[in-house]
């Protein structure tokens, strides 16, 4: 039996492209090639394993898996948090000087390379908002609160993601390697929690259908192998993060004040929310109300009337189209046109053009055909003459037609 797999995390880049990188710049356009070629390697590997859905196994984040998207912004500084590891070496964040925040790299580009080569789905990988958390600092920054930072964080996450799945990703899984980290120095959860919660709030800006939520108390799904930072080219190998109380007691910090401001933020998403469904239910009201007041003007009225939508089917019928054509509004509610309103040409018997059809293509009034002959469902038929005009709503955008007619033996009965 075989068990469908995916690979998570980053896998080992060519010695060529690591020699490349150890002697100058990861971001030199000179060295385009040397990753391109490694991508193609992977995807080459991964399709061979036979797995569904592959990566580029984060050959373009060399410098960082974690920062990947902040890496180079002018508004940083590089010392940050100090994250020291048991092999003696440490990594250290960027902190953020400056606002607003912005992403430099959405990790849509990486995709560009990949699905030239790929045959197979192809998911991306994003850093989650609770990593990028960590780069606002513990005193704060003068004129760009902890919120505005928030926002603006939860904002680029969206916006990458959207554009990771516009760009026909087959998923984006989001990376949580510092859910880990939350455990080492805060074994209560607390911590975790906040990190969740954050993450949470991002994903709460996407459909249902699109999102796959964290569970506080449950798996949370992360990459096991990964470090951060890289190993040797790789992020992949198992590193033990030893952080000293200082350091502990300073993260913890930042991140409680995050969950304040995580707090903060769902409350006023939540107030919106509720404003928004009232507002909507408002509207809904105030729309019944109009509909009704039109039903009541258009069923008033001596000429016979039916309604379509953009696509040409009836929406309504007042009384005297129902009385002329035979059908009732609700037998037509649904029905094309030219099921319900069939006219011929009174000498040639031909059937007559649809009425509505040419208004919807035209977006035009149609002027009146001659010598028409409207056939009711029971066979009766009258002369008619019609008129047929769009209806568009405030911004010109077309919601339907109008049709209306009129018996003219009845008009002259009533001359």
């Amino acid at each position: 039996m075989n068990i469908p797999t995916e690979p998570i995390g980053s896998i080992p880049r060519p010695l060529r492209l690591i020699k490349a990188v150890t002697q100058g710049d990861s971001e030199d356009p000179n060295l385009d090639p040397l990753y391109e070629e490694a991508i193609r390697d992977t995807v080459e590997r991964f399709e061979a394993t036979g797995s569904p859905v592959i990566t580029d196994g984060e050959q373009r984040k060399y410098h960082n898996f974690w920062t990947y998207c902040v890496h180079g912004l002018p508004n940083t500084a590089p010392d940050g948090f100090r994250i020291p590891f048991a092999a003696g070496h440490t990594r250290r964040m960027p902190r953020l000087t400056y606002g607003p925040f912005r992403y430099k790299r959405y990790a849509d580009s990486y995709l560009d390379i990949v699905r030239r080569y790929a045959h197979v789905a192809v998911k991306q990988a994003v850093i989650s908002p609770s990593a990028l958390s960590l780069m606002y600092p513990a005193e704060g920054i003068p004129g760009y609160s902890r919120e505005e930072f928030i926002a603006d964080l939860l904002r680029e996450h969206e916006t990458e993601m959207r554009r990771c799945l516009d760009k026909g990703a087959h998923k984006v899984q989001i990376d949580f390697t510092e859910g880990r980290l939350a455990i080492k120095i805060d074994p209560s959860g607390k911590l975790l929690h906040s990190f969740i919660d954050l993450n949470n709030l991002a994903l709460w800006l996407f459909p249902f259908q699109r999102r796959h939520l964290y569970q506080p108390g449950h798996s949370v799904r992360k990459n096991p192998r990964a470090c951060i930072g890289h190993c040797n080219g790789s992020n992949s190998a198992r590193r033990e993060i030893v952080m000293d109380r200082d350091e502990d007691d300073l993260l913890k910090s930042v991140a409680l004040q995050n969950a304040q401001s995580i707090l903060a933020a769902r409350l006023q998403a939540e107030r919106e929310l509720i404003q928004s469904k009232e507002a909507l239910a408002r509207r809904a009201g105030e729309l019944a109300e109009e509909r009704e007041w039109f039903r009541i003007v258009l069923s008033s009225i001596g000429d016979a009337v039916i309604t379509t939508d953009v696509k040409g089917k009836i929406t309504f019928l007042n009384p005297q189209a129902e009385l002329l054509t035979g059908w009732s509004s609700s037998e037509a509610l649904g029905q094309a046109l030219e099921d319900v309103f069939n006219i011929v040409n009174e000498k040639t018997r031909a059937t007559a053009s649809n009425r509505i059809a040419e208004v919807l293509r035209e977006g035009i009034s149609a002027a009146p055909p001659r010598y028409t002959v409207l056939i009711a469902r029971n066979g009766m038929e009258a002369a008619i003459e019609d008129s047929a005009t769009p209806v568009r709503n405030a911004t010109g955008m077309l919601l339907g037609a109008v049709l209306v007619f009129r018996d003219l033996a009845e008009r002259g009965n009533a001359e």
